[in-house]
């Protein structure tokens, strides 16, 4: 069978034994010296200042709007702009905290939401929570100018597109803040474990802050001595003084010392998943039962899986059997419509239709792409992307 993943671990005996090796030996396991190297290794990697990290994708979503509230850079009843193509918890911290979530609809030639999409509600945005779906983006340094001219925060939920490059910059660059979510069946594992990151030295310390139950022991000596200097808290009190809404969403060493060793592999591991990429796409390519993708703007496309469109449900429904007869892993592309779930229904008063979206629900499925396949397992996948 092929699965959507092949193991934990890239390299996965020699991170096991590394592993195991550093357990026995270490006597504190909870956030320390390990997680701060993985912060700051992979801020490195990903070209930008700074890297929170936290004990998954889904709380750095939360961790990012929480922070965000707490600046006070969005307030309850903003309205917040959403891909409908997108997980659950990038959208239920927006619920969660107060805000107005507004979904926008994807294309189908990219699986995002363009820039043509994001103009029909820009002008009641406070913020925009985007996804940059399946290791694609539509025309990103267009959505950061938009929302540069009309005062809309630009976010991005990057758990997807590890490594993805558009405009000869990584994915996850454009905005004031991107997540990344180190799931094992994402592009890197932890296990479990997520990070913010951004070039923003305010949001930056009010996240590491909102990690930790608001507390101050985490942040700059300079920014310590002004918040106590404002609190009045002397020494003693000082390490049980909460400044703000918070969590705990800290990660433990174990994830921090699985972190330092995976991230030496990020280049393998992105390389193999783009390669892997172009071979899937060239087989797509020649099946016009397929929409087709437009990523001529994409310098290089990194993903965990490959999204397939048919353009009829009863294609859909042929090609899945067709995948799962042979004994290939597949699943949704991602949740679908979001504004179709039920905690959505719930929550959100929202009738508008999405009709890209729905399309993708109905007629798509996605099938693995890890950097552990074997040519024999390229050549069947191709083999069965043939019309």
């Amino acid at each position: 069978m092929i699965r959507l993943i092949k193991s934990t671990f890239y390299h996965e005996a020699e991170t096991k034994q590394a592993l195991a090796e550093f357990i026995l030996k270490e006597d504190i396991l909870s956030m320390g010296k390990q997680c701060r190297m993985f912060e700051e290794s992979f801020a490195a990697k990903q070209q930008r200042k700074h890297a929170v990290y936290a004990s998954n994708g889904s709380v750095a979503n939360l961790l990012l709007i929480q922070s965000m509230m707490n600046l006070g850079r969005f307030k309850k009843g903003d309205k917040i702009g959403f891909s409908a193509l997108t997980w659950p918890t990038n959208v239920m911290p927006l619920i969660q905290l107060g805000l107005v979530p507004v979904a926008i609809d994807c294309e189908l030639e990219t699986l995002n939401v363009s820039p043509e999409k994001l103009k029909e509600y820009i002008n009641d945005l406070k913020g925009l929570f985007l996804t940059n779906v399946l290791g694609f983006c539509d025309n990103l340094p267009k959505i950061k100018e938009l929302c540069d001219e009309h005062g809309v925060i630009l976010m991005e939920d990057n758990c997807e597109s590890l490594g993805s490059q558009t405009n000869k910059t990584l994915l996850g660059n454009f905005g004031v803040a991107s997540t990344f979510s180190f799931f094992v069946g994402h592009h890197m594992s932890t296990i479990e474990g997520g990070m913010v990151c951004t070039d923003d030295d305010e949001l930056y310390e009010q996240m590491v802050m909102a990690r930790a139950h608001g507390w101050d022991r985490n942040v700059s000596p300079e920014t310590q001595t002004r918040l106590r200097a404002t609190s009045g808290a002397d020494a003693f009190y000082a390490k049980y003084t909460f400044y703000d809404i918070a969590s705990n969403f800290r990660p433990t060493e174990i994830n921090g010392f699985i972190g330092n060793t995976q991230i030496g592999y990020w280049d393998e591991i992105v390389a193999k998943r783009v390669s892997n990429f172009h071979t899937f796409q060239k087989a797509m390519a020649q099946n016009d039962d397929f929409y087709q993708y437009d990523l001529e703007h994409m310098d290089s496309v990194s993903n965990f899986s490959m999204p397939i469109i048919c353009k009829t449900p009863e294609l859909a429904r042929q090609y899945r059997a067709k995948f799962e007869a042979a004994e290939v892993e597949i699943r949704p592309v991602i949740a679908g419509n979001m504004t179709k779930q039920p905690f959505y229904q719930k929550y959100v008063q929202d009738i508008a239709a999405r009709p890209n979206s729905d399309l993708v629900h109905a007629n798509g499925f996605y099938f693995g792409n890890n950097p552990e396949m074997t040519d024999e397992e390229l050549d069947m996948l191709c083999g069965l992307l043939a019309k």
